[in-house]
């Protein structure tokens, strides 16, 4: 694809999914033109050219979105959580027909390949059915009372109007993992994505509100656009917003997390990941170097649970580095739109700018250069922020290895032993995703045990890479605290009730307590 071709995909797939040349970057209840002249302009990291300009919201159109699904939210809770159910799935099915065309758009603004485009989408599919069918499994639990007559049960309520700050390097899947789940619960929610994916947020809110009108349904869902740590300060300080789930840097996120602390409000933290994967000399090679390799270079190494270290056994450290290298100097770079492209372009300027730095220290660290990756032109696309992939050898002393790099950096050590291992496994700050190849059975339980990887999420033989919506997502230390998605993670959007039913005829008093009026 040229990059006169790549110029009529971005109209084409701008047109498809009625992005203008200036959008409105607000919504609630319908899409909004403020009175604000502030401006944001998406540039495509594919070709580093304009796709177009939305609104930032104001303060005073913040506040009108958060009073708006607080009048919502009433009405919402109206409705059964079965039928929240019945609503959540059709939007899954609506966005399963417009799957390609807002897929192009993760493309075009976020620069992943097709298949990662629409695969984002088909993650915002799959949860909107989950959440569904979890709509008629909203399990509270019963207990035995210590008095006669007496019976105990849980009560879950929904909490209120939530807010959900996104990230670029995934711009609409993380946020449905918590909305349609908080939705089924009886929440409305207030989104703040990333200004880099900005257009896709519009989008997206374009099929889901149509869809949500069709059905005669509220609007549950608003959307603010706006300067990341004006309009993020606003929603950490509502008290409105009864929990802010934010997904960012470590460092973006505790300054979050104190704001709302003070507040006692609740947050969901997915922050900063260091992910490792671990190759034992049982390891099927063949597995385990896929495994790596998808991991650390897949979106550009721009996900969260991206693979940013590898440790490999030295009875096969000299094998299996050879052929790590062998595939790092020949994996294809360019135009992610393009048919065999694995590594896309970095988000933007400022992220190549990075990837220099981290190299640079990494060397004067004492980091050994396997494959040195520069930036790179593509022709017909030469604004573009591409770079090639690094593959370094550490050491576990070298303090850049502890520090997350949004960029295709991986660093590879040699271990002796298991618990060794283990433990340059376990020495970073971060401890979202981690992943162990072998096919030794006391190898794999260990690494699953206590004394084993200190992780949210644990990998057998798979890539660090890559999260199934059905298990509950999120990671421990720095990393931050709370789940998404799956597994019994709904539960963070509801207030748990212990309910106490006294059925007879006298008022027995806890603890023996004798009390006569």
């Amino acid at each position: 694809m040229s990059g006169d071709e790549f110029s009529s995909f971005r109209e084409e797939t701008l047109k498809k999914n009625g992005i203008k040349n200036l959008e409105n970057g607000i919504f609630y209840g319908t899409f909004i033109e403020p009175k604000a002249e502030d401006k944001y302009t998406s540039i495509s990291p594919v070709d580093g050219h304009r796709n177009s300009e939305f609104t930032l919201a104001d303060r005073t159109e913040y506040d009108n979105a958060v009073k708006y699904l607080e009048e919502v939210f009433e009405k919402w809770n109206e409705v059964t959580p079965p039928k929240r159910g019945d609503i959540i799935r059709a939007i899954g099915d609506s966005l399963s027909k417009n799957k390609s065309k807002l897929g192009a758009l993760v493309s075009l603004e976020a620069g992943k390949t097709v298949a990662e485009g629409e695969g984002e989408i088909q993650e915002m599919i799959d949860i909107a059915y989950f959440a569904s069918g979890l709509s008629r499994q909203l399990y509270g639990l019963t207990m035995t009372s210590e008095r006669k007559e007496h019976r105990m049960m849980e009560i879950w309520n929904p909490i209120g109007t939530i807010g959900v700050i996104s990230a670029f390097n995934f711009p609409s899947a993380v946020w449905s993992w918590n909305a349609f789940i908080a939705a089924v619960c009886g929440n409305t929610v207030l989104w703040k994505p990333s200004t880099k994916g900005g257009l896709v947020s519009i989008g997206v809110m374009k099929v889901i509100s149509e869809t949500l009108n069709e059905l005669g349904s509220p609007q549950i869902f608003a959307l603010v656009n706006g300067k990341g740590g004006e309009v993020g300060d606003w929603m950490a300080e509502d008290g409105r917003l009864k929990l802010i789930s934010f997904t960012g840097s470590t460092a973006t996120g505790k300054r979050v997390n104190e704001k709302v602390a003070k507040r006692l409000g609740r947050t969901i933290l997915e922050l900063g990941g260091n992910n490792c994967a671990i190759v034992s000399r049982h390891a099927n090679m063949e597995i385990a170097l896929k495994g790596v390799a998808f991991g650390a270079l897949a979106t550009t190494g721009q996900r969260c649970t991206s693979t940013r270290r590898v440790l490999v056994d030295e009875a096969i450290y000299d094998e299996f580095v050879k052929r790590l290298k062998n595939i790092y100097e020949n994996i294809p770079v360019g135009n992610p739109r393009k048919d065999g492209i694995l590594v896309g372009p970095l988000i933007d300027e400022q992220a190549v700018k990075k990837y220099n730095e981290a190299l640079e220290v990494a060397s004067a660290q004492g980091g050994k250069i396997i494959v040195h990756g520069k930036p790179i032109k593509i022709k017909g696309l030469e604004n573009g922020f591409y770079v090639r992939p690094s593959l370094i050898e550490a050491k576990p002393e070298m303090e850049i290895t502890k520090v997350e790099t949004f960029a295709p950096i991986l660093y590879v050590f040699k271990y002796r032993t298991i618990e060794e291992a283990i433990s340059i496994h376990n020495s970073v700050p971060q401890g979202l995703s981690s992943s162990i190849f072998t096919e030794n059975l006391r190898e794999e339980e260990k690494f699953l045990s206590f004394a084993g990887s200190d992780c949210g999420i644990v990998n057998v033989n798979t890539s660090t890479a890559g999260a199934e919506i059905g298990g509950a997502f999120g990671g421990e230390k720095e990393t931050g605290s709370g789940r998404e998605s799956g597994s019994d993670a709904w539960k963070l959007y509801m207030r748990r009730q212990t309910v106490t039913v006294n059925y007879g005829k006298d008022i027995p008093l806890s603890q023996g307590v004798k009390f006569e009026v």
